[in-house]
């Protein structure tokens, strides 16, 4: 039986970014109240861990000293002049009260998740408040402070694991790239929207690492309006080979889902079905797993998707009707009219094919450069 953890706690929804700004924490608590409403917590093979905040040290892994002053000295929710050289204060990254304290906690349940894994107490964890892939050392960016992926997987690295990193968030996991770009110690990969039109405008396929790192990084844009047919095709013929020759001892992975049709930020066309189809297919090659959470702007699908990869987690099937006490609880969140865990959507006609197009020559440049660097 898989074992497996699933790292949370109430303190997440004590932080606001504010009333306009569409990262709502309150999603993390529709996703854990969703989890609970099918008895995902209560299975025997599943431990529940309350996050516990990153120490400066931890943070300092990644993180250059004078931003985590900066980000310190603005933890009270007031803008200081310096701060905007950090990134803060910004629209996507405003100051707010307890900003410090909200990255040390999201930094605490990542690096707790692959200390559990990596320790052998668990085979798979599972931080859903993590996965803020934009922070880059000096520099907050895309609502993201600390980057808790890269501090997680400097932790094992410090333990002589081998990591490889998988991203499947509709933008582009930049700041895990950037900290892991020169080496062959971490493979990144990163299947997302086109940076031509999608923040951070980065993550084409010819950026594949330098020096040591040439090859080790691998980038899969997807064209706008991509279907989970393309997605699961990109997905397969790239990431499972590479994954097979790289032979991680961890697999860390992003599991963001503001790729789905319904998300308001991004402009791909993937569902909950395709979703789950590439979840099963990173479980199967994952010989440990932390799994962590990321972007997600729709917080019904959001919390369909997280809890479908929870069971997932858990070998569990579970009904496709959301359970009716949840359904009463939380209809003003607007699951009345969503009652079934499923969903579809598939592309037609020509923009499909141009689509199609399009992915096969970036998947065809990443096999003729990358697999044949690693010796696939």
């Amino acid at each position: 039986m898989t074992k497996t953890a699933f790292i949370y706690t109430d303190e997440f929804l004590k932080f606001d970014y504010g009333p306009a700004h569409p990262l709502k924490t309150s999603r993390l608590n529709l996703a854990y109240e969703l989890i609970k409403a099918h008895g995902l917590l209560s299975l025997p093979n599943v431990r529940y861990v309350e996050a516990g905040k990153a120490e400066d040290e931890e943070l300092l892994l990644f993180h250059n000293k004078e931003y985590i002053e900066a980000l310190r000295a603005v933890n009270a929710g007031v803008e200081l002049p310096h701060a905007c050289f950090f990134g803060l204060g910004s629209e996507d990254n405003p100051v707010f009260k307890g900003v410090f304290d909200w990255s040390r906690l999201v930094a605490g349940a990542s690096l707790q998740a692959a200390s559990l894994v990596d320790l052998g107490e668990v085979d798979i964890a599972f931080n859903i408040s993590g996965g803020l892939h934009h922070a880059m050392s000096m520099r907050a960016a895309g609502f993201c402070y600390v980057n808790d992926i890269v501090i997680a997987i400097l932790s094992l690295l410090k333990k002589g694991r081998r990591v490889a990193y998988i991203d499947i968030d509709a933008h582009h996991g930049d700041g895990v790239q950037t900290a892991f770009y020169n080496t062959d110690k971490v493979l990144t990969i990163s299947i997302h929207e086109t940076g031509e039109v999608l923040f951070p405008g980065t993550g084409f396929e010819n950026e594949t690492g330098r020096d040591k790192g040439e090859g080790y990084s691998v980038n899969i844009p997807m064209p706008p309006y991509s279907d989970d047919e393309l997605f699961i095709h990109a997905f397969n013929e790239i990431v499972p080979p590479l994954i097979n020759k790289f032979r991680p001892d961890i697999v860390v992975a992003q599991l963001g889902v503001d790729s789905f049709s319904s998300d308001p930020l991004a402009h791909l066309n993937y569902t909950n079905n395709g979703f789950c189809e590439v979840v099963k297919k990173i479980k199967d090659i994952s010989p440990k797993w932390v799994a962590l959470g990321g972007g997600g702007y729709d917080f019904v699908n959001l919390a369909k998707a997280w809890t479908l990869a929870w069971a997932i987690m858990n070998d569990v099937e579970i009904p496709d009707e959301i359970p009716e006490d949840f359904l009463n609880k939380y209809s003003h969140e607007g699951f009345i009219n969503r009652k079934m865990m499923d969903d579809n959507y598939s592309e037609t006609g020509i923009r499909k094919e141009q689509m199609r197009e399009e992915v096969e020559r970036a998947l065809k440049f990443l096999k003729e450069n990358v697999f044949v660097k690693l010796g696939i």
